[in-house]
């Protein structure tokens, strides 16, 4: 398949209606293609024409859900796999990547409600013989919104086709956690923010150490059984995906020296843990979004953690804290939004809200570029076209500049 766009682009689109109401032709997907499978409950140009032309350069499928009191969105478009060219599947499984850290944070903080957890005590003092001396003053909650100042890991490979080959190695998160406390921190916790995984991965931890139970089954206990979610599952060692699921495909150098698109399904996400190994569906993701927002998973004051920014900026741009406990926000179309992305090699997930559940929205997209630099075109298509444009000026929601989807 030719490489006809490119799949690092990371500018926001111009001339979109504030809203969800409508998409210039120039931003959409070339109609070339029409969507394999568009159920739509109400009528929607915009995230028609955000999804149409599948499979493209950036995407070969996307599967969409919108819900809320603004109305009620069901669309998918684009192929299962590329070999047989059958329409993608609206039910399908897929890996959701770091939309796990908001499950994490839900049981960090309903432990936090049970007295089991104290945010503002030192991660240390759950796991002194993990962390060192030198990150004592790492506290749970810093963990959870990454002000914690602990740098990322060591991986083997730089590159997309050296993390293939590497693929299915088994990652141990005590000895990740070894190699990224081994480094000097990267700034005093709590001065800065810098979105990494590590913090979850500790954080899955000690929900390990004060449960006496595994992480998988603390989530599955909390969250996935209370709420139904039986498509919604943690894969463990399994580099599988279990089930209806539609291919992932990434961009890369083939064997025969060309560039081209592999299929990478099947890929170990121990690297991710309890920071990005979740495997969901778009229904389960909306029902779990829900909840999540009205208050059903996470209560009173520790539901607002997740609505609270730190006041500090960020460690590489300088720019206001956009991640609270487990989810981030951007104003799109004037209004806050709040969500979180993902993304595992071949997928794009994400779920997103404001914060009266008006406009939710659930997506997984199978990009073909799905770790790069920016957000993927089709993901990005259709976040503006469910809420509007980023919005550039400070004094719009709470004085706070918000240019761009930051995550």
């Amino acid at each position: 398949m030719p490489r006809t766009a490119s799949l690092l682009a990371a500018v926001l689109l111009v001339g979109v209606v504030t809203g969800p109401s409508a998409l210039p032709a120039a931003a959409a997907t070339p109609p070339d293609r029409a969507p394999a499978h568009m159920a739509t409950q109400h009528r929607n140009p915009a995230l028609a024409a955000a999804i149409a032309g599948l499979p493209s350069a950036d995407a070969t499928a996307a599967l969409v859900r919108v819900g809320g009191d603004e109305g009620v969105w069901r669309g998918s478009s684009g192929v299962h796999d590329l070999r047989s060219g059958r329409p993608a599947d609206p039910g399908a499984r897929f890996r959701a990547g770091s939309v796990t850290k908001v499950f994490t944070a839900a049981v960090a903080l309903q432990l936090a409600a049970e007295g089991r957890l104290d945010l503002d005590r030192s991660a240390r003092s759950y796991l002194p013989d993990l962390i060192p001396a030198s990150y004592e003053g790492v506290t749970v909650r810093q963990l959870l919104d990454h002000t914690h100042g602990i740098p990322a890991p060591d991986f083997p490979g730089t590159t997309v086709e050296e993390s293939y080959a590497d693929r299915f190695r088994i990652h141990d998160p005590r000895d990740m956690v070894r190699s990224a406390t081994s480094k000097k921190r990267e700034f005093a916790p709590g001065e800065r923010q810098h979105y990494l995984n590590i913090g979850y991965t500790i954080t899955g931890l000690l929900i390990e150490r004060v449960t006496g139970d595994s992480y998988e089954r603390q989530v599955a206990r909390r969250v996935l059984h209370p709420l139904g979610l039986r498509d919604t599952y943690l894969p463990g060692k399994n580099p599988r995906i279990t089930g209806r699921h539609n291919h992932g495909y990434q961009t890369m150098r083939l064997d025969d020296g060309t560039t081209g698109l592999r299929d990478v399904s099947v890929w170990g996400t121990t690297d991710g843990w309890a920071a990005g190994d979740i495997v969901s569906t778009t229904a389960d993701l909306e029902r779990f979004t829900n909840a999540l927002f009205q208050g059903r998973v996470v209560r009173g004051p520790l539901l607002e953690e997740m609505f609270t920014l730190p006041e500090v900026a960020d460690f590489r741009t300088g720019k206001p804290a956009a991640y609270s406990i487990g989810l981030s926000m951007t104003v799109l179309g004037g209004r806050e939004v709040w969500g979180k992305t993902g993304g595992r090699w071949g997928y794009n997930a994400a779920i997103a809200s404001t914060r009266d559940g008006s406009r939710t929205l659930v997506y997984s997209v199978n990009s073909t570029d799905a770790k790069g630099q920016g957000m993927n075109k089709v993901a990005e298509n259709i976040m503006v076209a469910v809420y509007g444009r980023p919005c550039p000026d400070p004094h719009a929601v709470g004085g706070t500049a918000r240019t761009s989807p930051v995550w």
